[in-house]
């Protein structure tokens, strides 16, 4: 799909910078969500192109769950979140490829941005990023708690 993202980033993952495959199967992978300001706001993906849950096949739906407690595991261990926040929408243009957004809840979040203010932290100017550096290396370690 040459409109898809989620896609395009499949294609490219043999030669894709650690944060973008985080850890991966058959039929999910996982990667740092890009232009947020939260270190660890991941991405749950099917590895082919659909665009609703009921999409799913039955092995995809099988291993959704397992991938999502497995994912929080690893955002606890490695950030020491208080919980992890499951959303799934794929509304955005270019990103309807069905994604699941994990999102570590710190401990220290302010509480404008608890709950579903969280999305205030996805979409931020450039210099707020998360840096690719840092996206990198918390990939790394995610990536091994992941095995």
């Amino acid at each position: 799909m040459i409109d898809c993202y989620t896609c395009a980033q499949e294609a490219g993952l043999a030669t894709a910078p650690p944060r973008e495959r985080i850890a991966y199967d058959d039929h999910w992978r996982v990667a740092h969500v890009i232009t947020s300001s939260l270190p660890g706001w991941l991405v749950l993906l099917p590895r082919r192109h659909v665009t609703t849950v009921a999409e799913l096949t039955d092995d995809e739906a099988a291993a959704l769950g397992s991938w999502q407690v497995r994912v929080s595991r690893a955002l606890h261990a490695e950030l020491g979140c208080s919980k992890t926040y499951v959303v799934q929408f794929a509304e955005a243009a270019g990103f309807s490829h069905v994604h699941f957004h994990l999102v570590p809840r710190l401990p220290d979040l302010p509480s404008t941005q608890v709950g579903p203010k969280i999305f205030a932290r996805l979409g931020v100017a450039p210099d707020l990023q998360v840096s690719e550096a840092d996206m990198d290396a918390l990939a790394a370690g995610l990536s091994r708690r992941l095995r």
